[in-house]
């Protein structure tokens, strides 16, 4: 966003597609890069812009932006002023200034530097001089640069309610207390310290940490206090008929990781069971022997679900005041490590690489395409019938710094890559006809129209194209004539600051992936919501407060038929990816959350995978295993078969683990992986610096060796 109307001016030329013969033997892209095909250009001559340069910034130009510091409060605007001055503080006219904020749900602002407050918290809006037009201001490189930090404090609390209360209560049980609290934007909070109080503690008595004793029959009157909101609810305890409980298990013995469910009832003297009765849960036990030092190692849920991270014997209790029932159960390693071997490369050492498809083409040969990151453009086709010899055979140029999504259509015949970055700032995705990848790959068409901010992400689903458009929504474009793509339908969502990221479809359902926002499940015609490409209807959505949702896999379990939705993190908390190709990249942070979500309106996350020392970026599911491409921890093959809760990295469900060390990338030894697709026996995967590997998983050598216990 810029504080003038004077942008910067640009070298290239104009919307320039080139389609590049490449020799079959080439392995190197950058060896044949002198060898472009200019007599196959397919689109060139569009108007100039006519837009003129900005001045020249002298040395010892300084960038000012008044004020300093902000301090706003929710729905509050105002203006941030940007001046450019020279050494000897004369104001230098016609500079380009950048704003962006650092979290647009927060903060919102304008190409006119005024920003707006949408909701809490301490933001950073970031003023800068570009070296050069940039679609992307986050990852410009600057000449000039000033943070501005504005502070947003949370508005006042307007309601609160104690809710979740049972319907009958019990002398001697325990009850943990849950309240509702809105503030005057009429956002939930769930950062605001709730207080309980009781008009009679010899009938229930609150514990001062969220909990209520209920100590004999009688009445009493419960009060919950939030900031200045206070609410009431009157309860009624009777006295406990409880005689005993019993406690059952579905299963005596279980490995690391499987979920077995308790089951307890309360039965009175009469046999029959205590409806409403409160029952805790608790886990106890000891790790197997030979782990020392071995932390929690288990856990159970208030639904009856237990899991062990470690082996060993535990005891699980269910307790209903002074009743209760134990059972033991006993949980052996999980044992379902592999090793993973590389089988080929395809080098790609003078650029990034991006994301991958693999496919099998129409003349029964299998393929793969990548795209290239901050570079020229290029998306690479390669033959990969042969994973032991990847093979380039066509490369297609774009006018473009970035193709950071590759897709094949579900028949083979096209292919829709995105672009960022363009020369002309019109951006958009191109759709490849590649049903003849050895004959050659041609440019059917393109498609900008209103996609000019830059097309981050596609999806191709029954001939429609799922298109990012300017990091805000999704448009719905229609291929069935692949050389005439129009656009059906679009679905963005109304929130402040909203963004998104990614979309995957499956069976007419989209999942949009929206930072802050979450996931978002969209009917785009296979959930029986009125949905259509042309009428995308929103079913439901689910998001997590680190606000990190960077990619959604959506998955139905093979083993139990449970639908979740896998969402994965991208965070770079010491220090955002950069533009210096040969850089060593920062350490990424995230999780994988797994959300269960057979109900639209109520997802809920249940378990999460988390590598401590790295940060994911896209993920694959297939037959009950999960492919994560983990950035700087490399490659990661996951079992994610079953009831899933808790941990999966500490329950020893990771299959195996595989870094691509390469001395002769652009950053030389130094795994950054981009993109997992297992296919046909092999895991083809995209390193940001190296190219396109193939990996395949073997049995060890060694069956009884456990990856996350000891020996």
């Amino acid at each position: 966003m810029k504080s003038t109307c004077t942008p910067l001016s640009l070298a290239l030329p104009a919307a320039v597609f080139l389609l590049i013969a490449w020799p079959l033997a080439a392995q190197e892209p950058a060896e044949s890069a002198a060898k472009e095909d200019q007599a196959g250009e397919e689109a060139t001559s569009e108007e100039a812009t006519g837009e003129e340069e900005q001045p020249p910034i002298p040395p010892g130009a300084e960038l000012k932006v008044s004020p300093a510091e902000l301090t706003l409060e929710v729905g509050d605007k105002a203006n941030l002023t940007a001046t450019v001055v020279s050494a000897d503080g004369e104001t230098i006219e016609g500079v380009d200034v950048v704003f962006f904020s650092r979290n647009r749900r927060r903060l919102g602002v304008n190409p006119a530097g005024e920003v707006e407050a949408h909701g809490p918290g301490n933001v950073t809006v970031i003023a800068l001089v570009p070296k050069e037009a940039e679609d992307e201001p986050r990852r410009a490189e600057a000449l000039l640069r000033v943070e501005v930090d504005v502070t947003i404090p949370n508005p006042p609390v307007e309601s609160v309610e104690i809710v979740g209360l049972p319907g009958a209560f019990y002398s001697g049980t325990h009850l943990t207390l849950q309240a509702r609290v809105v503030d005057i934007t009429d956002v939930v909070r769930d950062n605001v310290d709730v207080v309980y109080s009781s008009s009679n503690t010899g009938v229930a008595a609150p514990d001062g940490f969220g909990g209520l004793d209920l100590v004999a029959p009688g009445t009493a009157t419960l009060t919950a206090t939030a900031e200045d909101a206070t609410s009431q609810v009157d309860i009624r305890v009777a006295r406990n008929p409880t005689q005993r409980i019993e406690l059952t298990a579905t299963a005596e013995e279980a490995r690391t990781g499987d979920v077995v469910w308790f089951e307890a009832v309360g039965r009175d003297a009469s046999g029959d069971e205590v409806e409403d009765l409160p029952i805790r849960f608790l886990a106890a036990g000891r790790a197997a022997n030979r782990i020392l030092a071995p932390g929690a190692t288990a856990q159970i849920e208030q639904d009856g679900a237990f899991v062990a991270e470690r082996s060993g014997i535990y005891t699980v209790t269910a307790l209903a005041g002074s009743h209760s029932d134990s059972v033991p159960v006993r949980v052996t390693p999980r044992r379902v490590n592999k090793e993973i071997e590389f089988v080929g490369q395809g080098k790609v050492h003078d650029r990034r690489t991006s994301d991958l498809w693999v496919w099998e083409g129409t003349d029964g040969r299998d393929y793969a395409i990548t795209g290239t990151w901050g570079a020229e453009g290029h998306a690479y086709i390669w033959d990969v019938t042969n994973p032991e010899s990847i093979v380039l055979i066509d490369a297609v140029r774009v006018d473009a710094r970035t193709v950071n999504d590759v897709k094949v259509s579900e028949d083979g015949r096209i292919a829709v890559i995105s672009r960022e970055g363009a020369s002309d700032r019109k951006n958009g995705l191109v759709v490849l006809d590649v049903s003849e990848p050895q004959v050659g790959v041609r440019i059917l068409s393109r498609f900008d129209d209103q996609l000019r901010g830059g097309v981050h992400n596609v999806f191709i689903h029954e001939e429609h194209v799922y298109a990012l458009s300017n990091g805000r929504r999704f448009d719905v474009i229609s291929v069935e004539d692949p050389t005439q793509p129009h656009r059906v339908g679009r679905f963005e969502l109304d929130t402040p600051g909203h963004s998104i990221h990614d979309v995957w479809i499956v069976d007419g359902v989209a999942f949009s992936s929206n930072w802050e926002d979450g996931v978002v499940a969209i009917d785009v015609g296979g959930a029986g919501m009125g949905g259509a490409p042309n009428n995308p209807v929103k079913l439901g959505s689910y998001a997590y407060p680190s606000g990190w949702n960077h990619a959604a896999y959506p998955y139905r379990s093979e083993s139990t038929g449970k639908f979740y939705v896998f969402a994965g993190d991208e965070a770079f908390p010491y220090g955002e990816l950069g533009r210096d190709p040969r850089a060593a990249p920062p350490r990424a942070a995230g999780w994988i959350h797994v959300i269960s979500w057979d109900d639209w309106e109520n997802p809920r996350e249940v378990a999460r995978y988390q590598v401590p020392e790295a940060g994911t970026h896209n993920l694959w599911i297939e037959d009950d295993i999960m492919y994560v491409a983990y950035y700087n921890g490399g490659l990661r093959v996951v079992d994610v078969s079953g009831d899933l809760r808790g941990d999966l990295y500490r329950q020893g469900r990771e299959i195996g683990m595989f870094l691509p060390y390469d001395s002769q990338a652009l950053v030389p030894n130094s795994p950054f992986v981009w993109g997992p697709q297992p296919y046909k026996g092999h895991i083809f995967f995209s390193d940001w610096h190296s190219g396109l590997w193939a990996v395949k998983l073997k049995d060890p050598e060694d069956p009884n060796r456990i990856i996350g216990e000891p020996h």
